[in-house]
This record gives structure tokens, C-alpha cells and sequence, in this order.
């Protein structure tokens, strides 16, 4: 989900903590302890990147953007998740389910 966000832009953390809230219909909400952990690791990872930081109200602001290997990953965990969703709709339509 935090990769989603970055996908559409350079943003800081309260940015990624209301995007994720808003793509997930409000089904996920992240806390800032859990978020700077993941953001953290990703950075790690080199999925994402500091873009740069700035002081707003006397306090440090860092935005983040994806990485190109953040965009690969992203791009293959979201066909790995249409497939399996390709797959279950399928399966329904077989066992006579309502899906369309």
C-alpha cells in the first residue's frame, strides 16, 4: 500500500498516511510508529528514497519517492494480485457463484 501511494508522487509521511487510508476505502490505517518502521525497511530495501526534507513548524519533513526497483516490485506484486483475482472469479463463475 505505501508503494501505491509513492506511485502517483513524491510525498511526506502524514501524505502517505492519508493516501493509503483513502485507496484501501479507509480498511487500513496506518500509525506512525508502523509507517516510519516500513518506510525504514523500504528504504533499506532501495524500493523507495528520501526525494528530500525540509523544516515546517520547527520540525523535519522528509518526503519519499519510488525507486525504479520500488516500481518493478510494485508493478509485479500488482499482477500477482490479478492474477489470483482472475483465478478466484473464475473458480466462482465454475461453482456457479454470483461473480461476473
Amino acid at each position: 500500500m505505501i508503494l501505491t501511494a509513492l506511485a502517483k508522487g513524491t510525498t511526506h509521511g502524514y501524505g502517505i498516511i492519508t493516501d493509503v487510508e483513502e485507496i484501501s476505502d479507509g480498511r487500513v490505517r496506518l500509525r506512525p510508529g508502523t509507517l516510519y518502521t516500513a518506510l525504514d525497511r523500504l528504504c533499506a530495501d532501495e524500493l523507495i528514497g528520501v526525494d528530500r526534507e525540509e523544516i515546517v513548524d520547527g520540525r523535519l519533513r522528509r518526503y519519499y519517492r519510488l525507486t525504479p526497483a520500488g516500481s518493478k516490485r510494485l508493478s509485479a506484486e500488482a499482477a500477482r494480485l490479478q492474477a489470483h483475482a482472475t483465478t478466484a472469479l473464475t473458480r466462482l463463475n465454475l461453482a456457479g457463484g454470483m461473480a461476473t
